[in-house]
Formats: structure tokens, C-alpha cells, sequence
């Protein structure tokens, strides 16, 4: 039985590499690069399951960041080879050169494991 355990846990184990972006100096040009050079090349990591970013977001406890930008692997094994590979390599390269000179940026990896999965009715939602 706890192979089984050990086994679902497993599957439901997610590696994230999360990037925030401060307010770039050039709004425009940061855009323009990073959506016309570095999402092409970070789209094409190895095992990249999903690629979700998010715009302005609100900051609950410290300060607030341009964007948040999240990339997932299956696991960690997955997106530690994502990052050595050439495109990895590549990727990393035009972050520090190019988008660099308009927004400082911070990152940190993280495992993702799924300790509830809630099911039934939102609380937001009214049911009649």
C-alpha cells in the first residue's frame, strides 16, 4: 500500500521555475524583446509542460513586481536538464544580456507537491 501512496504523490509532483520581474526602465522595448525574442526561446526547453505568466500582479505582504512568470516541468530531474540544455543555456544568456538592461529580475525553482485537492462548490459562487 504505501508503494501505491508513494507513487501517487509522486505523479502529483510538479517542478516550477518562477521569475519576477521589477518595472522595467522601457516598458515598451522590454516588452518587445521579451515577447518577440526570449518567450521563442523559452518555449522550446525540453519537457516544458506550461508556460504562464502574469502581468501587474497584486502584492499581498511586500512590494509589488512588473510580472510573474512561472515554467513547468514534470519533475526536477526534468528542469534541471531543461536548464543545462543549449536552449537553456541560450535562454539564461539573453535574460542577462538583453532583458537585464531594462528590469532587474529574480528567480527560484521550486517542487510542487499537491498535499489537498479540494473538490465541491467555490465559495464564490451562489447555488440555487
Amino acid at each position: 500500500m504505501t508503494a501505491t501512496v508513494d507513487a501517487a504523490a509522486k505523479a502529483e509532483q510538479t517542478a516550477r521555475f518562477v521569475v519576477m520581474y521589477d518595472t522595467p526602465t522601457d516598458v515598451e522595448a522590454f516588452e518587445r524583446h521579451y515577447n518577440e525574442v526570449h518567450v521563442p526561446l523559452a518555449k522550446q526547453y525540453p519537457g516544458l509542460r506550461r508556460y504562464t505568466r502574469s502581468h501587474e500582479p497584486a502584492a499581498v505582504i511586500g512590494e509589488p513586481c512588473y510580472m510573474v512568470v512561472m515554467l513547468d516541468w514534470d519533475d526536477m530531474a526534468a528542469l534541471e536538464a531543461a536548464l543545462r540544455s543549449e536552449i537553456g543555456r541560450r535562454t539564461a544568456e539573453d535574460a542577462a544580456a538583453n532583458l537585464a538592461r531594462y528590469a532587474t529580475f529574480r528567480g527560484m525553482i521550486v517542487q510542487l507537491d499537491e498535499v489537498a485537492s479540494v473538490r465541491g462548490p467555490r465559495p464564490d459562487v451562489v447555488q440555487y
